[in-house]
């Protein structure tokens, strides 16, 4: 099974913001969602390197505590499965929304490892009042490098709180491409499978990104 995540997931890690001071995260405003908790998350990953040099699963701990809060992991997880979510009993469809959850924090701390201090520039905020979906454009400063713009998907819930569902880096969606995929594995060899394979990938140890051309 190929990785259900590529390295777009790895733009998610690199919002890094200027200013490391923590403040309240507003559940209700997307464009300063995205802002407050990439600030807070990198100021915890700057603060715990030695943490994390000593077990570098101990991301997973890091993106469980600031991000996955701030992540529709379930909904992202229905929307993988398409038209195949009909087909799958409740226990099925909790038991992948659990994988597919567990798989996204041990590629989202995959990700942390090609952390190198990049400075990133956040989209002006628009008028998000009558919206129910809206686009967060993240653009990544690399020296010597063009600038990557990386598009976040937020949902507005129904208490008004917002999350994000989506990323979308090159005109590559997560979720469209990913639901292409897991309907290949799961018409070939059944959702059960699925879940064991995303099982499967969640456990994999978090690689040092020194060490990760060697393995």
């Amino acid at each position: 099974m190929t990785k259900l995540l590529p390295s777009i997931a790895a733009m998610f890690f690199m919002l890094v913001s200027l200013s490391a001071t923590a403040a309240p995260v507003d559940n209700q405003n997307p464009y300063l969602l995205i802002e407050v908790v990439a600030n807070q998350t990198f100021d915890r990953f700057k603060q715990e390197q030695a943490k994390i040099a000593a077990d570098p699963e101990y991301l997973k701990v890091i993106v469980t505590d600031e991000l996955m809060p701030y992540v529709d992991a379930k909904y992202a997880a229905y929307k993988v499965l398409g038209k195949y979510l009909q087909q799958t009993t409740p226990e099925q469809r909790d038991a992948f929304a659990d994988a597919f959850k567990q798989y996204l924090i041990a590629t989202y701390a995959q990700a942390f490892t090609e952390y190198t201090n990049q400075e990133i520039a956040f989209s002006p905020a628009k008028d998000f009042s009558k919206e129910k979906i809206v686009s967060v454009d993240v653009v990544i400063l690399a020296p010597g490098r063009p600038n990557i713009t990386v598009a976040f998907k937020m949902r507005r819930l129904k208490n008004n709180d917002w999350k994000a569902i989506d990323m979308v880096a090159e005109g590559v969606s997560l979720l469209a491409s990913k639901e292409s995929e897991v309907a290949g594995i799961i018409s070939r060899e059944g959702i059960d499978a699925v879940i064991t394979q995303l099982g499967t990938l969640a456990a994999k140890p978090i690689t040092p990104k020194s060490n990760a051309k060697g393995n």
